[in-house]
């Protein structure tokens, strides 16, 4: 499994895992990025979350058809044990910066 830093528009970096969609998570709180491939080594977030379980919230997501169109085909995330207020503060940054396509 690869690993990946995305910044948000505070400058601030976060670091995700690289997973094929539909691959396994654990029942952990974290954020997320669908995510599609411009080039090697290159990305483009799709659609941005956050979650109080991956395992629940990436299991047949509503907004993976709209990501999978936009050329999402991994999903990049990591657990966030530091609670919701820093798992939604971190998708606001991120967000802020990228406005993914199926975020809106």
């Amino acid at each position: 499994m690869a690993a990946i830093n995305w910044k948000g528009a505070s400058g601030r970096t976060y670091g995700y895992w690289i997973n094929p969609i539909g691959a396994n998570f654990k029942n952990e709180p974290g954020n997320y990025i669908y995510a599609a491939k411009t080039q090697p080594g290159r990305w483009r977030p799709v659609y941005i979350g956050q979650t109080s379980s991956l395992a629940a919230r990436l299991n047949g997501h509503e907004k993976e058809v709209c990501a999978v169109r936009n050329g999402a085909t991994h999903i990049h995330a990591h657990t966030t044990p530091s609670g919701e207020l820093s798992r939604r503060e971190e998708e606001s940054d991120l967000l802020a910066r990228w406005n993914p396509a199926c975020n809106g």
